[in-house]
């Protein structure tokens, strides 16, 4: 790439600046973004992610040790386990992010050296368009996550979550603490522990919304160049006059940048998004069980909770998915394009070139969960289809024997000569008490003893005695 500055676009410094300020503004809170400071502060992103990661453990360490060692309601526990796993899953992608600062400072350097080549207005209209829809994906994603945090820690817990047991109110923490290192409940401890534990959920949503920002900057990126290259192969042979042989492998030029650009892309965010996307399903499966729990016990505070995180949880896959159907569909378009052209207008020489776009257009690029498994609008159905299917099938099953009134009737009318049959024999299952429970056994000992009785004589009979 070049280090000049090429006078093609003098909106350079703008356009980047409006591209990059939001993930800038999150990734870089958290050390992620990739920044170039000389002197001490170039230390800055390392002290950023200790810090964060201080405080991440510093909520997961005391919340495992009360569930191991305070808890001992398992449904408690199990939804403070889903808790804990939340948070190990957002430790997991930081230290992902962290260890790709390197692929993303490339990126970000694809993206700059695409800005800077900008020649025509018509291409600046096409890239801007695309951008802005990367932008608001990531206003929209850090809003909800920011909205839901602030909701939950700063109104929810605070508020209407205290107790008061012996006449001593009880003030919550968001993540329980080991009893035995300190006791919270005394100022300024607890004020000291509530802010470290905010300081965590910061640290959790900045992180999903960062690595969801990401993604959105750098597909929409890869969608605009896409949608550069078809506005250059529609206009292909309304200049008569240009060189169509030099037109064409630029053309082929710019779509193997952005196949190759695409490649650093997955390799960045390939990990990030098989940790989100399976956290996120299993996560939301555990939700639809709190919210069926909590529903069933009127629990209002706690299903309004949930229900929220739900909610969270399904947008935040729904993006991710989006993006990746967002660059399948625009990466096959290009193909279509070479078709929907008077290619036959051109020579021969030059329709061979186009195969070359063609063949690279059918297999599309796409944006996996460490290449298990697409992000598509389909994934994204079946995989909250099949969330929702897993948690409701036994209230489905339960319903439906509830509807059919003649039950028992029916049940005694298709067991009824089995039951005699094989209930003689002490072969069918019955759910006895007290000592009848041993009649089955007692029954089928007595017919085997009747059945040697006759067996054992005769066999001696034929053995011993049958001359014939």
């Amino acid at each position: 790439m070049s280090s000049t500055r090429n006078e093609k676009d003098p909106n350079y410094q703008q356009d980047i600046r409006y591209i990059f300020k939001l993930n800038n503004w999150i990734l870089g809170s958290i050390g992620i973004w990739p920044v170039s400071i000389q002197g001490i502060g170039r230390h800055a992103p390392k002290i950023a992610i200790a810090l964060g990661n201080l405080a991440l453990s510093f909520a997961m360490v005391p919340c495992a040790l009360h569930i191991v060692y305070d808890e001992k309601d398992i449904i408690m526990r199990l939804k403070l386990c889903g808790l804990l796993a939340f948070c190990l899953t957002a430790m997991t992608k930081y230290c992902i992010l962290a260890i790709r600062r390197p692929k993303i400072l490339r990126c970000i350097e694809y993206v700059k050296h695409d800005w800077w080549q900008v020649t025509f207005r018509s291409d600046r209209e096409l890239m801007l368009k695309y951008a802005t829809i990367g932008r608001n994906l990531t206003i929209i994603g850090a809003s909800f996550m920011y909205t839901a945090g602030v909701i939950y820690y700063g109104i929810l817990i605070p508020f209407f979550s205290e107790t008061k047991i012996n006449n001593q109110t009880i003030r919550p923490l968001v993540y329980p603490t080991y009893n035995e290192f300190y006791q919270f409940q005394i100022s300024p401890i607890y004020e000291i522990v509530y802010v470290a534990h905010c300081m965590c959920g910061y640290t959790i949503y900045s992180i999903t919304a960062g690595a969801c920002g990401l993604a959105a900057l750098f597909v929409t990126h890869a969608c605009g160049q896409i949608q550069v290259i078809m506005s250059r192969l529609k206009n292909l042979l309304n200049d008569e006059n240009s060189n169509i042989h030099q037109r064409i492998a630029i053309i082929v030029k710019d779509h193997v940048r952005i196949v190759r650009f695409s490649a650093v892309v997955e390799e960045v965010l390939q990990e990030v998004c098989l940790v989100e996307f399976t956290s996120s399903v299993c996560t939301i499966c555990l939700l639809e069980y709190y919210c069926i729990v909590d529903w069933k016990d009127d629990n209002k505070l706690s299903l309004a909770t949930y229900f929220l995180l739900f909610i969270s949880f399904c947008f935040n896959i729904y993006i991710l998915c989006y993006i990746g159907e967002l660059l399948m569909e625009k990466s096959t378009e290009i193909g279509s394009m070479c078709y929907m052209i008077n290619w036959y207008q051109l020579s021969p020489r030059s329709v061979r070139n186009l195969v070359l776009i063609i063949a690279m257009s059918s297999h599309p690029i796409k944006l996996s969960a460490g290449r298990m498994a697409d992000l598509s609008l389909t994934t994204f159905g079946n995989s909250l289809a099949e969330s929702v299917t897993t948690n409701m099938s036994s209230i489905r099953d339960k319903s439906t024997r509830s509807h059919n009134s003649n039950y028992q009737q029916d049940i005694q009318h298709i067991f009824k000569l089995i039951h005699w049959i094989m209930g003689s024999l002490g072969i069918w299952p019955i759910a006895i008490r007290g000592i009848g429970k041993h009649m089955s056994k007692i029954a089928i000992a007595i017919f085997n003893f009747a059945l040697s009785f006759a067996i054992i004589p005769c066999a001696l009979h034929i053995i011993y005695d049958q001359k014939e």
